[in-house]
């Protein structure tokens, strides 16, 4: 069972109310004297403790997604990057599997699209990294062999798992919903994590490391577009995500509006977190971490024409204030609106309140060539 499932969640639960009721039901049998009782007396203890802060653990991850994965949690993940071969003459997507998404009719690409899990590999930055890919029904249909899709890219946040924007964050499902609704144009969507190897890169060229900014920026969009029907101009490519994702979409809108029309941050941090995660970023180029600070460069470069969509809460958020610098700064020619909730937090909650109305402004941003 995936470690966000709520089956597992609700299973723990079950355990710890079991157990619970069989220690009350135990307890007076092992009131005798000797060392068999006692025991029994401090294992069921313990073993209720410990299915409560399981339980307690497992709710809080779910909700925050502290760990994705199993492998996150235990630390045994394998690094989601590795360096590419010379790509010359070669696919720089290659598809690895292929399953159907969580839509009535699912099992029909032309009713319910397709989700195609990918590596894709970048020609600068040299770096191999997977990724799903959602292709809406309409690519599939009769009529439209030759007709092309805007794409948005959705990162989560660090750390974290692709998967999760799968379930428990539908970003297919609620893009195929809007589609059918006629709330948005079908779109591609690329689900991938905010870094390109084991450490937290958020987005940064790291000296001597990897070049996370280049992968996104500029690799990224040239090898979807090459193995999809997607337009190849900054109007038909979008950027979003949460948290740390939510970063690196405004960070890549805003310092390379030639390759993206829009940027999205759900909860987004507005300058990279450096500690152990992360690790030495910048090796004492100031230049580039004030860069890396949104704030900075709103203030200190040229804007492009990229329009922005940043949201927090009135309560429950970390990012409000900056959140608001953020929007007093955006200058002409570029542009940006926000979503401030009442009540919120760093939360799949939250973000599955913000996605569709995202999804929405992002398809009101995009055109197909």
């Amino acid at each position: 069972m995936s470690l966000t499932s709520a089956t597992l969640l609700a299973f723990t639960l079950c355990c710890t109310a079991l157990l619970f009721a069989a220690t009350v039901w135990l307890w007076p049998r092992l009131a005798r004297q000797g060392w068999r009782p006692a025991l029994g007396r401090v294992g069921l203890v313990l073993a209720v403790q410990a299915l409560v802060f399981s339980s307690i653990g497992l709710g809080v991850n779910r909700s925050l997604l502290v760990y994705g994965t199993w492998d996150d949690l235990l630390g045994t993940a394998s690094p989601s990057a590795l360096i590419a071969q010379d790509t010359a003459g070669d696919a720089l997507v290659k598809v690895i599997g292929r399953q159907h998404p969580d839509v009535p009719g699912g099992m029909t690409p032309q009713i319910g699209g397709e989700i195609q899990k990918v590596m894709v590999q970048g020609r600068q930055s040299k770096v191999a990294t997977p990724a799903y890919v959602y292709l809406p029904p309409e690519y599939f249909q009769k009529g439209n062999e030759k007709r092309t899709f805007p794409a948005a890219v959705v990162l989560t946040g660090f750390p974290g798992a692709a998967e999760n924007l799968l379930k428990p964050l539908p970003y297919p499902k609620t893009a195929w919903t809007l589609a059918k609704q006629k709330k948005m144009q079908p779109m591609i969507l690329v689900l991938m994590r905010p870094t390109v190897g084991p450490r937290n890169t958020q987005c940064v060229d790291v000296p001597d490391g990897p070049a996370s900014e280049t992968f996104f920026s500029a690799d990224l969009p040239e090898a979807i577009s090459g193995a999809y029907r997607v337009g190849t101009s900054a109007r038909s490519w979008a950027i979003m995500g949460d948290s740390t994702g939510g970063y690196c979409a405004l960070k890549v809108a805003l310092q390379h509006p030639e390759h993206y029309a829009a940027g999205v941050g759900l909860s987004a941090d507005y300058k990279p977190e450096v500690d152990r995660d992360s690790g030495d970023l910048f090796h004492g180029n100031k230049d580039e971490e004030k860069r890396s600070d949104l704030l900075w460069s709103l203030d200190h470069l040229p804007q492009g024409k990229s329009s922005f969509l940043v949201t927090t809460s009135l309560q429950g958020e970390s990012n409000l204030d900056p959140t608001r610098k953020f929007v007093e700064k955006v200058k002409d020619p570029a542009r940006v609106s926000s979503i401030t909730l009442d009540h919120g937090g760093h939360s799949f909650n939250t973000w599955n309140r913000e996605i569709p109305p995202s999804l929405e402004w992002l398809g009101g941003r995009l055109a197909a060539e």
